[in-house]
């Protein structure tokens, strides 16, 4: 198989990875439905390029052509390139693909378990590393998220993983963004090379707990493969310095669950981001809507709403980044966060309607509670506010403050701000 038609090959399926992607669950205006609709995160288009097609991609990627621009971004994004946000906040075009798609587990989930009929692709570790070198070079993939099935074991599979990245290092110079997947059951000494390498580290710990494990991966142990890796990573970036290997900084990480396939509720999925978030120090926690795949044995399970997928994102920002604990979640009787609004305002309308927070006087992390008030806002009131007295929304509007979102819950100057009533009811 051509070298081409390999990498559309594994990158059929890589929407089940959402790792640092750029469109992740963005709102839009028109409510709950039609924000549902523009947040589906496996709403990627197939390859449906014909081989021909694919090697003038590849053709144009490497050696440069004349192609219109859409029609490049077309081919890159079918070859497995997308944009992507950094850690930093740096977007750059990001190739997320597989060393291979064979594997011998069979998670009950996953379009590349061991009992899937379906064309597989595999690439050897100086054939990946060549094939992204080049793109890198042509300037159309920036940074490479590097997964694997796993083949052979999970510790000869991370072997593979690390000698692909160990020659875009080593052998062929590349310094550029590099996030590597860690294989169930990998090795300490694996961990810590991997370390070495990588800007970021992951384990897919798919579930919450033992329990939900057993429904959605039933060969995969939950604390021995998955989490002992996380916890390594932990513990090597406490323990030893990255100077010592000539790293400026260890590598982030992070994990990911599926959501909604094996009857998890979002109060399991939240705890246990909790915990590793504060315990582990991840950089984040993905998530990713359950959606049947053909021929696996929860083809007809139904798919997760991706607007629960949406209300978890933002549960997780806030506990990492706001302040809020998991108590202060708005959790229903079902143990749901609420999908018909965010869970920031949900629990701003339990508890600060009748205790508006003074711009004036109130702490960052206060401020941090309100609607419309991010931390950039949430700084910019503190500092204005030493200078000069902030009079009324006009004020919170120029300081960047969501103005509108926040006026049922302040005070400015001890009276609430005065707000313009929409004309016509939506």
């Amino acid at each position: 198989m051509e070298t081409v038609s390999k990498l559309a090959l594994l990158t059929d399926q890589m929407g089940l990875e959402p790792a640092e992607d750029s469109d992740l669950k963005r709102p839009v205006a028109g409510g709950p439905a039609r924000e549902a609709r523009a947040l589906n995160p496996h709403a990627k288009a197939p390859c449906g390029n014909t081989p021909h097609a694919l090697r003038q991609a590849m053709d144009t990627l490497t050696h440069g052509g004349g192609d219109p621009a859409p029609d490049l971004e077309a081919k890159k994004h079918s070859l497995g390139v997308s944009q992507a946000i950094m850690p930093g906040g740096r977007k750059i075009a990001l190739l997320k693909t597989l060393l291979t798609s064979a594997c011998e587990r069979d998670c009950f989930y996953c379009p590349f378990r061991a009992r899937r009929n379906f064309r597989r692709a595999t690439f050897k570790p100086h054939e990946m590393a060549t094939v992204f070198s080049q793109m890198h070079r042509a300037g159309v993939a920036e940074g490479l998220f590097l997964s694997s099935g796993v083949a052979g074991g999970g510790v000869r599979t991370q072997d593979q993983l690390i000698d692909t990245v160990t020659i875009l290092r080593e052998r062929l110079a590349y310094r550029g963004y590099l996030h590597l997947k860690m294989m169930p059951g990998t090795e300490r000494d694996q961990v810590l090379r991997s370390m070495q390498l990588a800007d970021r580290l992951s384990v897919n710990l798919e579930a919450p707990n033992t329990e939900r494990l057993r429904l959605l991966a039933p060969g995969k142990i939950f604390f021995d493969e998955l989490l002992r890796p996380l916890k390594w990573a932990h513990e090597l970036r406490q323990s030893l310095a990255p100077e010592r290997f000539g790293l400026r900084r260890w590598p982030s990480l992070v994990t990911q669950f599926v959501v909604g396939g094996a009857g998890e509720d979002d109060l399991e999925i939240l705890s246990t981001t909790h915990a590793l978030t504060r315990q582990l120090k991840l950089g984040r926690v993905y998530f990713s809507a359950f959606s049947p795949v053909p021929d696996t044995p929860l083809e007809n399970h139904a798919p997760e709403d991706p607007l629960r997928e949406h209300r978890l994102y933002q549960a997780s920002f806030l506990m990492r980044d706001y302040g809020f604990e998991l108590e202060d979640m708005p959790f229903t009787q079902s143990r749901r966060l609420p999908l018909d609004r965010d869970p920031k305002q949900a629990w701003a309308e339990e508890n600060l309607v009748d205790a508006r927070v003074e711009i004036h006087r109130a702490e960052t992390a206060e401020l941090l509670r309100v609607p419309g008030i991010g931390p950039k806002g949430a700084a910019a009131i503190v500092t204005a506010r030493r200078q000069a007295r902030l009079r009324d929304i006009a004020d919170l509007r120029r300081l960047g403050v969501l103005a509108d979102r926040a006026a049922p819950y302040i005070l400015i100057g001890g009276r609430a701000p005065a707000r313009q009533l929409a004309l016509f009811a939506h």
